[in-house]
C-alpha cells in the first residue's frame, strides 16, 4: 500500500507493505491505547482524540521521521494511518507547528 506524504510543496511516497499492516497489529493497538490517555495537539489538550485527530496526531510522527530520515518509523506510523483509514490516499502536512491542520485525504 502506498499512503502519499504532502509537506507543503513537496510530495513523498511512502510504501507499506502488507505485512506491517497485520503483523504490527498489537503495536498500532499500543499506539492507540496510549492516546487514549488524551493528547496535547499543538496548543489544546485532547482528552479522547477520535480518528482524525488519532491521523494527525501519527501524521506529526511522520514529519518528524522525514526531517530525521527515519524511514522505519515513518513507514510503521503510515501503517498506522492504513490500519485504521484503509481508504486513506493522502496526508497533507505542514512545517507550521500546528498539527490540527493536518489533512487526510481518502478515496
Amino acid at each position: 500500500m502506498i499512503l502519499k506524504i504532502f509537506v507543503d510543496e513537496h510530495e513523498q511516497d511512502i510504501h507499506v507493505p502488507d505485512e506491517i499492516i497485520t503483523d504490527a497489529r498489537e503495536y498500532f493497538d499500543m499506539i492507540d491505547k496510549d492516546m487514549d490517555q488524551g493528547y496535547q495537539m499543538s496548543r489544546s489538550w485532547i482528552e479522547n482524540p477520535d480518528l482524525t485527530q488519532r491521523c494527525q496526531i501519527v501524521g506529526d510522527r511522520i514529519l518528524t521521521a522525514l526531517e530525521t530520515n527515519n524511514k522505519e518509523t515513518g513507514t510503521l506510523m503510515a501503517g498506522y494511518i492504513l490500519s485504521r483509514v484503509p481508504n486513506a490516499y493522502a496526508l497533507h502536512l505542514n512545517t507550521e507547528g500546528d498539527m490540527t491542520l493536518y489533512d487526510l485525504e481518502t478515496r
